[in-house]
């Protein structure tokens, strides 16, 4: 996890970060289950990723992202048309392991890319927003992850009870 803008003082950036480390453990059980040959296991650990990213996408898409865009416009359409990318392979494990013989090679290129995509969020977006946003546009990307929660358990997001 990064740490070197203070950005992770916010919670909305924490629990982004929180996420983007979630999927990254989920990237190696895919690995994992590639090298033992294992595709029902990718499939299963596609699902698993599809599950955190829908609630992240939607507080960076909804909330995050809006309130960048008019600054970065080109960064942030390439960003959401990785998402849709992202969504679109992970998408067919949906229902069961897919059939096709490519699919499996498609995830992990796929899931490549996720992990550079990871890294131009809390590399570019997060610390650029930090320094953007104004106490009200958080507090409206806040009530985007009110409304839509996360996918990752509090123990799991390193949550402590303060």
């Amino acid at each position: 996890m990064c740490e070197y803008c203070g950005c992770q003082a916010l919670t909305t950036i924490r629990d982004l970060t929180n996420e983007h480390d979630t999927v990254v453990n989920l990237i190696s059980a895919v690995r994992t289950a590639h090298h033992d040959g294992n595709t029902p296991g990718m499939a299963e650990a596609a699902r698993a990723i599809a599950a955190v990213l829908r609630p992240h996408t939607e507080v960076e898409e909804a909330g995050l992202f809006p309130f960048m865009a008019t600054e970065f416009p080109d960064h942030i359409a390439a960003l959401e048309a990785e998402h849709r990318h992202i969504e679109a392979v992970l998408a067919a494990a949906a229902d069961g392991t897919p059939t096709d013989p490519a699919w499996p090679q498609q995830l992990l290129d796929t899931l490549g890319q996720l992990r550079n995509h990871i890294l131009k969020e809390q590399d570019g977006v997060f610390p650029a927003a930090l320094a953007q946003l104004s106490a009200e546009e958080w507090e409206a990307v806040e009530a985007v992850r009110a409304r839509v929660g996360t996918a990752v358990p509090a123990s799991a997001a390193g949550a402590s009870a303060d």
